[in-house]
Order: structure tokens, then C-alpha cells, then sequence
């Protein structure tokens, strides 16, 4: 029996978390295929290990797991050098980056799978099918390529995530140290573990990567499951404090609820994702339970202030700005920070239009931040995601945006930094619009320092809001090098960048 290797490109310089990912692969073939983890994270020569492991002639799999941004610049030149060194080896992709960009990866020439969804199923199945030589055409959630045509099976239902085996925590340590690689020091622990308790969403927001993946689904674990994998990782290696993953954790209410009532003996910090018109009508008394069950902080696409722009990003649901106003103001009797994003920068038909939406969201936020000082905000750059019948992406196309055609082209500076929503290479966004967004940017951060970076120390925070006040107070954001200055001496940390 071949065995199967599984690689996770390196996606940051520090603070890794538990690949979850490649962790549901390992799972779904664990007892039918042997298989090794490779971390690009906790390698200082990741290519070299890879090699190491397919030198033996045992390796015939290796699965990918690459996200849009800095995993491509590993996960490409890999992928190619391994088609070259190894050319027997079939190469397998999942993730956001190759399920949104699927034709130019399989058009690449080494990339031989994509599981288009959830791999749970369909990963094993396709090793199934090849070991045996079995027909691969009709498992779901597979892209392929068949002559010059790519082939994209159908999707299939998402399945009940309490029936999918446990993930093997105890064979990654035989590859790597948990304690000592992933669980960090972070703002609401000294070992913070990431978890993912569901997937999908049920919304359709346009300008999201994962609205084409999961199609408006979402299937959660049990609150149960879900406090037996955290309380193991807690007892097994210390774990005090989890980041979700989820795409949108607080869907339900009750799984919440119920949750916050097992977690909160455990004295856990813990941070999740959610929709601002879903929370909303949380009772107070659940609220109180979350709060007191160690929930510190809850990521929020607010997106907008304008509700023309939140129709515009089909955003869904009932989502107002009068709603997204009061909301921060509510959730600070709880004492749970809202972490609220908005999107910058959306197409329109002039010039003037754009700016002038960005000036609206600029003022607005300053609302927010009246109304609850506390509230973290996260500024992003409009960047466009492949929303296939959307009214959005087509207005992106008629402006004459574009991707690149060729795989390579991903590994580029500017369209990594695209993919972080800090660089939109989009033709309607003039310099000056992009510099406005920027230097208001400089100025927030410095008048209001994240709470999440735990090296800023009281006295830094004072000066940087002291020197970044006058701006502030004055909506003067120009040239603001002297906030940059101290923001580069202390390397403050953008969250949306770096996590916490």
C-alpha cells in the first residue's frame, strides 16, 4: 500500500496554530494509509524534508493545503520541484486558493486533484480509486483534468461533522511538538490553541472566499464534541485559551449557549467569528453566559456603514449601519470586545463615488468608535473574489480586473499582498484613494492600539495615542510618518495580518 504525505505551506512567521486542515485529512485515512506531516512553519528547510520522504519510493500521495497569500509562495515552486524530481507522484490540492483560482492550478501542468469542498469523503475515496484502479469520475467534490477539458464533479452535501473520526492529536506530536509549536502566546493566552468547530456559512456574501465553496451551508459539531477535543488538547499539553476558526461560529445560539455552560468551569479565554444581525438577538442573558464563559473577543464583518454598499456586497440577513452602530454600543455591557471589519474600496461608476463611499465608512467608523471606544476595528482593501454569478464580480469584470493566467504569477509580491486585502490591484482604485485608506488607517491604529498586542506596554500606548491625537480629532490622516515611525519601532501588530 503507497503511503501519503501531507504538507501545510508556511503561513506565517510566527504564532502557528494546529493545521485542522490536514489534521481532518490525516483523519479520514488514518488505518488505511500510512502518512507523514510536514509543516512549512516549523521547518527551516521544509523542501528538504519533503524530499526526504519521497526519496524512499514509499510516498506515491502528497496533499497540499494552500490559502490564498504567503502559503502560495511555498506550496508553487514545491509543487513544481517535486513534479520535476518526482514526476510518479500524484499531487493532490485543497483549500481556498485552489478551489476559487481551480483552472489556472490544474492548467499549471503539476497539480493533479483538487478536492473542492470538505476532503473528508472524497480524499479518501480518490486514493481508493487510484490504488486500485477504479474509476475516479463520479466522486464528489473532485477537479480533474480529462484530455484538455478540467472536469469539476458535483458537489457534495456537507455531512454531520460529530460522525467524522476524531482528529489524530497523538500521531502529530511523532512529527511535531504541540506545546512547542502550536500554542502560542497570544492576547487571551499564554497557549492558545486553534480549533474549528464547523464549516461553511449560511449567508452569501459576494466579496467572500467561501461562499463558493460551501454554497450558503453550514454544519456544526455538537457543543459536546467540541469541549471533549479542547478539554484533551488542555489536558494533554496545557492548552488555555482557543481561537475558532470557523468561518461563522455563533450561528446557533443554542450550540453557544450550551457550549459557554461546558467551557466555562475550564477557565478558558476564547475567541470565535460572527454576523452582527445574528448576535443581536442573542438574549441578554445569553451574552452574560458567553462572557462568562471566557469569551474575550468576537470577530464581526460589519462591513459598512452605508446600507447601499452592504446591498452591494450582498451581505444578507438584516444588517443595517443604525444596527451596526447600536450593536457595538449593546455588546459593551458584557464586556466582550467587538472586533469589527470593514471592506474599503468597492467599485462604482466614478471616481467621486468611490471616494466619496470611502470618506463615508471613515466618518462612520469614528461613530463606532464613540459609541464603543473598545471596539477593535480591522480596515480592509476591497479585494475580489471569484463570486461566479454574482452582481459584484460582474461589475469587477466590466471594470477590467483581471487574475493572472498563470500560476506562477501568484507568488508575486503585490498579488500576495492582494490576497491580504492590503494591496487590490483593482483599476478603479486611484493612489490617492488607496494612500487615504492607509493614512487613516496609521492614524486609528495609533490613536486606538489594538488591545491584541500583548508587547505594547501602557506607556507606549499613551505616547502613540498622544502623538496620533491631534490627527484624529482633526481628520488629518497626510503623512502621518511620525506614527509610523513608532508603529515600526515596536512592530505593532495588525491583527488581520499577523493574528494575535
Amino acid at each position: 500500500m503507497s503511503k501519503v504525505l501531507l504538507f501545510n505551506p508556511r503561513s506565517a512567521v510566527a504564532k502557528h496554530r494546529f493545521p485542522n486542515a490536514l489534521l481532518a485529512i490525516a483523519a479520514s485515512v488514518d488505518g488505511r494509509f500510512d502518512w507523514a506531516f510536514v509543516d512549512g512553519n516549523c521547518e527551516t528547510d521544509p523542501y528538504a524534508v519533503l524530499s526526504s520522504y519521497l526519496k524512499t519510493g514509499e510516498y506515491k500521495y502528497i496533499g497540499f493545503t494552500v490559502m490564498p497569500g504567503p502559503q502560495t509562495k511555498q506550496a508553487i515552486p514545491f509543487a513544481k520541484k517535486i513534479k520535476e524530481e518526482f514526476p510518479n507522484t500524484i499531487m493532490i490540492w485543497g483549500g481556498y486558493f485552489p478551489i476559487n483560482h481551480y483552472k489556472v492550478v490544474m492548467q499549471s501542468g503539476y497539480v493533479d486533484f483538487i478536492i473542492n469542498g470538505p476532503g473528508d469523503h472524497a480524499f479518501p475515496a480518490l486514493l481508493d480509486a487510484l490504488e486500485n484502479n477504479k474509476p475516479y469520475e463520479l466522486i464528489k467534490n473532485l477537479v480533474y483534468t480529462s484530455g484538455d477539458a478540467i472536469i469539476k464533479n458535483a458537489k457534495e452535501d456537507l455531512f454531520e461533522q460529530d460522525e467524522l473520526p476524531p482528529l489524530p492529536y497523538d500521531k502529530i506530536s511523532h512529527f511535531y511538538q504541540p506545546d512547542k509549536y502550536y500554542l502560542g502566546k497570544t492576547y487571551l493566552g499564554d497557549k492558545t490553541m486553534a480549533y474549528h468547530s464547523s464549516i461553511g456559512c449560511p449567508f452569501t456574501c459576494s466579496f467572500c472566499a467561501v461562499v463558493p465553496i460551501f454554497e450558503a451551508r453550514w454544519k456544526a459539531k455538537s457543543a459536546q464534541l467540541v469541549y471533549k477535543d479542547i478539554k484533551y488538547v488542555k489536558e494533554k499539553w496545557g492548552a488555555d485559551a482557543v481561537e475558532f476558526h470557523d468561518n461563522n461560529f455563533f450561528v446557533s445560539e443554542k450550540r453557544a449557549v450550551e457550549f459557554a455552560k461546558l467551557i466555562r468551569p475550564e477557565k478558558m479565554n476564547w475567541w470565535g467569528m460572527a454576523r452582527i444581525d445574528t448576535v443581536d438577538k442573542f438574549s441578554d442573558e445569553s451574552l452574560a453566559l458567553i462572557s462568562e464563559a471566557g469569551c474575550k473577543m468576537i470577530f464581526f464583518g460589519a462591513e459598512s456603514g452605508n446600507d447601499e454598499i452592504l446591498k452591494q456586497l450582498d451581505k444578507g440577513g438584516t444588517q443595517t449601519g443604525e444596527q451596526i452602530l447600536r450593536f457595538a454600543e449593546r455588546i459593551k455591557n458584557f464586556g466582550i470586545i467587538p472586533e469589527y471589519s470593514f471592506v474599503l474600496g468597492t467599485p462604482a461608476p466614478t471616481p467621486e463615488q468611490v471616494m466619496a463611499q470611502i470618506e463615508f465608512d471613515i466618518h462612520f467608523i469614528k461613530k463606532v468608535k464613540k459609541a464603543n471606544p473598545d471596539t477593535e476595528i480591522v480596515l480592509y482593501t476591497y479585494s475580489p473574489v471569484p463570486t461566479e454569478g454574482s452582481e459584484l464580480f460582474k461589475q469587477v469584470k466590466e471594470s477590467g480586473f483581471e487574475y493572472p493566467q498563470k500560476l506562477e504569477d501568484w507568488m508575486t509580491p503585490q498579488w500576495e499582498r492582494f490576497d491580504m486585502r492590503k494591496n487590490p490591484l483593482t483599476p478603479w482604485l486611484k493612489p490617492e484613494m488607496i494612500d487615504k485608506i492607509r493614512n487613516f488607517e496609521t492614524v486609528l491604529n495609533g490613536y486606538y492600539p489594538t488591545a491584541s498586542d500583548i508587547r505594547l506596554n501602557t506607556i507606549k500606548r499613551r505616547l502613540m495615542k498622544t502623538v496620533a491625537g491631534i490627527r484624529y480629532k482633526t481628520s488629518f490622516y497626510k503623512f502621518p510618518y511620525e506614527i509610523k515611525l513608532l508603529q515600526r519601532l515596536w512592530k505593532y501588530r495588525q491583527p488581520e495580518i499577523q493574528g494575535f
